[in-house]
C-alpha cells in the first residue's frame, strides 16, 4: 500500500473490528463441534456516477458488507454466509454452517489447506488507493469523457452514457490453523459508449480504462476520443464472403483466449473431466515461442493477492514455457482430488502475462497477417470447454496488403482452441491491462471467417 493507504474512515467499520469478528466466529465453531473451520469478513462502499448527453442521468452509492462461514467436522463440509454483523446473525451462521456440515457426506478431499503452505510474510503490494472524488467532480469528468467523445465528429449522434466509478473495500480471512490476515484495496474507472449514424445505418463502441490508483487511469477525454474514434471507424460495414484467413485478435480481447486457457487447466475442469486439455503438464499447448508467466506480486496489479482464498502463499511462476503446460490452477479441493499439491489459486489466477517475447508493434501485426480479419468485438458463448471447438459471433475490420480497408460486421469466426493456441504466430507489444489477465493483439495463422 502506499504511503497514505489507511483503511478509508468511509468504511463502516474499523479494520480491528473486522479481525474480532473473525476470531469470534472461529472460537463459535470450535466451541459448537467443528474440527476446523475458515471464514472471511468483508466491508466496502462504491460510487457511480452516469451521465448521458451531458446529463446526470445515475448517482449510485454502495455499501456493502458480508460474513462466509465454512466449518469441518471431520471431513464433512458446511457453509453459511450472512449480511448483518449483529453478534445474534454471526451465531446464526456459525450453527447453519455447522447443522449443514452434520448433515452432509464426508469427503476425503475436503478440508483446510496444508499449514506448511500459509502465508508467514504479507508483502505490501500497493492495491489500496483511496480516491476522494466529490460527486459533483465526478459528474464534470463524465462530462468531460462523453463530450470529447461526441467531439471526434459529428456523426456521433447518441451516447449510452460515461461513467466514472470508484470502489473501495477491506477483508479478513481467517482460519483454525492460526491464520489471519487481510488487507484494503480499490478499483476505479471510467468508461464511455456512443453511437454513430451514416445513411441510415447505426454503430456502437465503447472505451473503459480501470486502475486501482485513480492517478493511473487515462484522462477522460481520452477515453472519450478513443470512444468516438472506434464508434466511427465502423460505419460502412460490410458482411464478408466466407473464407479462411488469418485472425488478428485485438489487444483489448486477446486475453479472452487466455482464459479460455486457463479455464481448461484450473481444477475443477481437470477433475471433472471436462476440458480440452486433460493431462497437459509438460506438453506444447501454445506455439513454441509463447510464455506465460504467473505473478501474483506485482505493484498496484489489479489481481494481485498476497495470499489465495484459502491463506496460501502466492509465489511467481512460469505456466507455460515455450509453448509447454507446466503448471495447473489448483486449491487445495482439486489438488486432493487430482493427487497433486495446490498452486496457491484458490479464487482464481493473479496477473497472468502472456508475451512471446519480442512483441510486435500493430501496424507490424497487420502487415504480418497481411490478409485477413482484425476482431476488434466477439458476440456469443459459442466455445465447448470439452473438445475445445470454438464458434463465435464477430465484428471488426477486412485487412488487405497489410492495412485496414474497411469494417466488417454479423460474421462468424470458427476454429478449435487447441490449433488456435499453437497456432499464435505473433503477439503484439500494445498490452491494455484491465483485469488478471494481460496479453497484447494475438495472430493466429488460420480460422474459418463466415460471412454474409
Amino acid at each position: 500500500m502506499n504511503d497514505n493507504a489507511t483503511p478509508s474512515p468511509r468504511f463502516s467499520y474499523p479494520f480491528t473490528v473486522l479481525q474480532q469478528i473473525a476470531r469470534d466466529v472461529l472460537d463459535q465453531a470450535r466451541k459448537g463441534g467443528a474440527s476446523a473451520c475458515e471464514t472471511d469478513v468483508s466491508d466496502g462502499f462504491g460510487q457511480n456516477v452516469t451521465v448521458r448527453r451531458g446529463e446526470v442521468e445515475t448517482i449510485e452509492y454502495n455499501r456493502d458488507k458480508g460474513l462466509s462461514v465454512t466449518v469441518y467436522i471431520g471431513q464433512k463440509r458446511g457453509n453459511a454466509s450472512t449480511s448483518d454483523f449483529s453478534p445474534r446473525a454471526i451465531s446464526d451462521a456459525v450453527a447453519a454452517a455447522l447443522s449443514i456440515a452434520g448433515h452432509t457426506a464426508a469427503d476425503d478431499c475436503a478440508g483446510l489447506a496444508d499449514p506448511d503452505l500459509l502465508a508467514r510474510e504479507l508483502p505490501d503490494l500497493d492495491l489500496y488507493f483511496p480516491w476522494d472524488l466529490p460527486v459533483e467532480q465526478a459528474i464534470e469528468l463524465a462530462q468531460a469523457c462523453e463530450s470529447a467523445a461526441f467531439a471526434v465528429d459529428k456523426r456521433i449522434t447518441n451516447s449510452e452514457g460515461a461513467s466514472v466509478s470508484l470502489s473501495e473495500s477491506q477483508f479478513v480471512y481467517a482460519n483454525s490453523l492460526g491464520f489471519m490476515g487481510g488487507y484494503p484495496g480499490s478499483r476505479h474507472s471510467i468508461s464511455c459508449a456512443v453511437i454513430a449514424s451514416e445513411d441510415d445505418t447505426m454503430q456502437r463502441d465503447y472505451w473503459y480504462s480501470v486502475a486501482r490508483d485513480p492517478a493511473d487511469l487515462e484522462q477522460a477525454d481520452s477515453v472519450g476520443r478513443k470512444t468516438g474514434t472506434r464508434t466511427v471507424s465502423r460505419l460502412g460495414a460490410r458482411k464478408i464472403a466466407t473464407c479462411e484467413v488469418p485472425v488478428l485478435f485485438e489487444a483489448p480481447i486477446a486475453s479472452s483466449l487466455v482464459g479460455h486457457f486457463v479455464s481448461a487447466v484450473s481444477g475443477s475442469s481437470l477433475y471433472r473431466k471436462s476440458s480440452f486439455l486433460l493431462d497437459s503438464i509438460g506438453k506444447q499447448v501454445f506455439a513454441p515461442d509463447i510464455q506465460l508467466r504467473e505473478s501474483p506480486h506485482l505493484k498496484k496489479g489489479l489481481a494481485s493477492q498476497p495470499f489465495d482464498n484459502e491463506g496460501v502463499a502466492t509465489r511467481e511462476r512460469r505456466v507455460v514455457e515455450n509453448g509447454a503446460v507446466q503448471g495447473y490452477f489448483l486449491g487445495s479441493y482439486s489438488a486432493r482430488k487430482l493427487g497433486m499439491g495446490t498452486t496457491g489459486n484458490a479464487g482464481g489466477n493473479h496477473n497472468l502475462i502472456l508475451d512471446n517475447g519480442a512483441g510486435l508493434e500493430f501496424s507490424e501485426l497487420l502487415r504480418k497477417m497481411g490478409k485477413g480479419v482484425l476482431v476488434t468485438e466477439l458476440l456469443g458463448q459459442g466455445v465447448n470447454p470439452v473438445t475445445g471447438d470454438y464458434s463465435r459471433g464477430a465484428a471488426g475490420f477486412w485487412v488487405e496488403d497489410g492495412e485496414i480497408r474497411h469494417a466488417v460486421e454479423e460474421i462468424t469466426i470458427a476454429g478449435n482452441l487447441k490449433n488456435m493456441l499453437l497456432g499464435i504466430s505473433a503477439v503484439g507489444n500494445d498490452v491494455i491491462v484491465r483485469g488478471s489477465k494481460q496479453s497484447g493483439s494475438l495472430l493466429i495463422d488460420r480460422m474459418t471467417v463466415a460471412g454474409g
